[in-house]
């Protein structure tokens, strides 16, 4: 009976951690909590429970750590998420797509285009939708359902729409490029990667509200310990637990947000062989974090990032300046300024794209990167202390992710059906050979 059921758990998990590698699934169940947590927050019969259960705090005694549960979500559980991006940045800039910088030049330009040129839309749009009105000192001022904001503080979001979702956009590959060769595939997730690196860069350094210095040594600290403690033959996963928890704390303390110290301790982490193990431990810490981040972290967050509720979710919200200079952000600042940076850096600059691919041949996956989702929510929430900006913000990335995502998947099925008829008109030619 024993056995039995140990069998029937290791197939659950096994089960569990298919659906979890699986970009299709992940990114649907993400999806799908997101827009589970705009209804609920939004229905006369819901709204108000969920809103209470969000703004329940929960605090650790003794300490400074009172936060709300959706907070919780955000600076917590999604530290998750933010570990297993170190544990993968740092197995590409080791031994992955990242650790040849000339072969990768191109995609990780590409990632830089990608995350100027939608802020410089922002801006240009926002300050278009913009009219002169009674507002202080007479600052250009919008009219956002219904109320009348500086145009200074509107434009402190211009970071929202830098993020791409590499999970979102590898999930709709999935669905729509079966056919896609895997040059797309690596060029995509290559300019993501780099994509993750800047947003976190930008994170620490435009949304952080530094703290007393001392914190930083107690981060040193922990990352020293964690470096020290990783890399012994039998690691005492204990005090890892411990330390990292420290860092996450020292980091909340320091006014750096918590959530890069995922970042940090993944980085810190061996992704070369040590003690004659058969994988990298990174690589494999990683795997062993995905289902928990896709399964568990992403979907609690999304639920809560998105659970914003608006007086009136009409469609008149949909002609908010914020929404729509992130809708455009989005669906052309991201396609834009990758197509743009690719085109620059192969005819211009001298750089080659991988064999078999030319420029425009990214242009269907350039679309995928307009879903910004995870990161940009995240973003939303730093840059609007405004709770109807932050509200408006986390819409118009939820709707421009959407319309992306629309556009991406009917141009990448486009693209597959077309690589499916010339491989089948290969695969003809060699038989009557």
């Amino acid at each position: 009976m024993s056995s039995q059921n140990n069998t029937r758990g290791g197939g659950a998990w096994s089960a569990i951690r298919r659906v979890a590698a699986s970009d299709r699934l992940s990114g649907l169940i993400m999806l799908s909590f997101a827009l589970v947590g705009l209804v609920l927050a939004n229905l006369p019969a819901t709204a108000h429970l969920f809103e209470a259960i969000t703004e329940t705090h929960i605090a650790v005694p003794h300490t400074n750590l009172d936060l709300p549960i959706g907070h919780w979500a955000q600076d917590g559980l999604l530290t998750i998420f933010f570990l297993t991006v170190g544990l993968d940045l740092k197995q590409e800039l080791t031994t992955g797509s990242l650790a040849n910088p000339k072969a990768a030049a191109v995609p990780m330009l590409c990632a830089v285009g990608g995350m100027i040129t939608p802020p410089i839309l922002f801006v240009a749009v926002t300050a278009l939708l913009a009219q002169y009105g009674p507002g202080p000192a007479g600052d250009l001022v919008l009219t956002t359902t219904g109320s009348e904001i500086p145009f200074g503080e509107m434009a402190r979001g211009w970071a929202v729409p830098t993020a791409t979702d590499i999970a979102f956009s590898l999930a709709v590959l999935a669905l729509f490029a079966k056919a896609l060769p895997g040059s797309i595939r690596a060029f995509l997730m290559t300019l993501a990667t780099v994509d993750d690196l800047l947003a976190i860069i930008l994170i620490a350094v435009f949304f952080s509200a530094l703290n007393a210095w001392y914190w930083f040594i107690g981060i040193a600290a922990c990352a020293a310990a964690w470096a020290c403690l990783v890399r012994l033959k039998r690691v005492p996963w204990p005090c890892v637990a411990v330390v990292g928890i420290l860092a996450w704390v020292m980091m909340f303390e320091a006014g750096v947000h918590p959530t890069l110290a995922g970042v940090l301790v993944g980085l810190l982490t061996p992704a070369r062989e040590v003690h004659g193990e058969p994988t990298p431990r990174a690589e494999r810490y990683a795997g062993k974090l995905q289902p928990f981040s896709a399964l568990l972290a992403l979907p609690v967050f999304a639920l809560f990032a998105t659970g914003v509720h608006f007086e009136s979710l009409t469609p008149g919200l949909m002609l908010s300046p914020l929404v729509i200079a992130l809708i455009v952000a989005l669906v052309v600042g991201k396609p834009l300024g990758i197509m743009a940076t690719a085109w620059l850096s192969t005819h211009v600059g001298g750089l080659k794209m991988a064999k078999g691919l030319r420029v425009r041949d990214m242009f269907p996956a350039a679309c995928a990167c307009g879903i910004g989702f995870t990161v940009s929510f995240l973003i939303a929430s730093l840059a609007y202390d405004n709770p109807e900006l932050s509200a408006e913000a986390r819409f118009g990335v939820l709707v421009g992710s959407l319309i992306a995502a629309a556009i991406s998947g009917v141009l990448l099925s486009r693209q597959s059906k077309r690589y499916e008829r010339e491989a089948a008109a290969g695969r003809s030619v060699t038989v009557n050979d």
